[in-house]
């Protein structure tokens, strides 16, 4: 498995620089990091006292990188799951915070191995997860791409302002979807015909 500073560093590629999406619910994002989370940690960058989105802007890679080892990795526990879902659940968890692990316990749960979706990773939690691992060791990490995917698809159905995130303007896949099959297998990636079948409700 490649270093956690490379899996974050990879994080802070596929998030990009400074963005403001007016539907974005978290708000004014550099490299990944949203000024919630910059707020919630005190990172006052221009020292006026204040958080906003000019700090946001002043955000370094370097900083962005280290805050999600520490914040994302670190503290939830991530480097305490097994190595096949490591990565994956680590970007997840930079995009949906504790969601990330809710998705992983709900999972493992119908498959077998209870958990409760607490987004917390605990005990219990540990042996479900290791349990679902090794009853399947080569699908494990294809099986939480796939939830990842179906979990973007449901906040996309409801609210269809977040629908710019799974669908292109293009009418393709959207940056959360793509997100998601990075860490699939091809396989299991949709095919264009499949997206636009799973898209067809989404008016406009």
């Amino acid at each position: 498995m490649p270093s956690v500073q490379k899996i974050a560093d990879e994080i802070v590629s596929r998030e990009g620089g400074f963005v403001d999406h007016p539907n974005d619910p978290g708000g004014a994002t550099n490299f990944g990091v949203t000024i919630g989370t910059m707020r919630r940690l005190g990172v006052d960058l221009d020292g006026n006292g204040l958080v906003d989105a000019r700090d946001v802007k002043r955000l370094t890679r370097a900083q962005a990188v280290d805050i999600f080892i520490r914040f994302y990795w670190e503290l939830p526990g991530i480097n305490r799951l097994p190595e096949a879902l490591q990565p994956s659940v680590f970007d997840m968890q930079v995009n949906a915070g504790a969601n990330a692990v809710r998705i992983l316990q709900r999972m493992v749960g119908e498959m077998g191995f209870a958990a409760t979706p607490d987004g917390v990773i605990g005990p219990n939690t540990l042996r479900a997860v290791q349990a679902a691992r090794d009853a399947a060791p080569d699908h494990i990490a294809d099986a939480y791409a796939i939830a990842r995917r179906n979990y973007y698809f449901r906040l996309a159905d409801r609210n269809p302002r977040l629908r710019v995130f799974a669908r292109a303007r293009s009418g393709g896949k959207g940056g959360w979807i793509r997100r998601a099959e990075e860490f699939m297998h091809p396989r299991y990636r949709l095919t264009e015909a499949q997206f636009q079948r799973r898209v067809a409700s989404w008016a406009g």
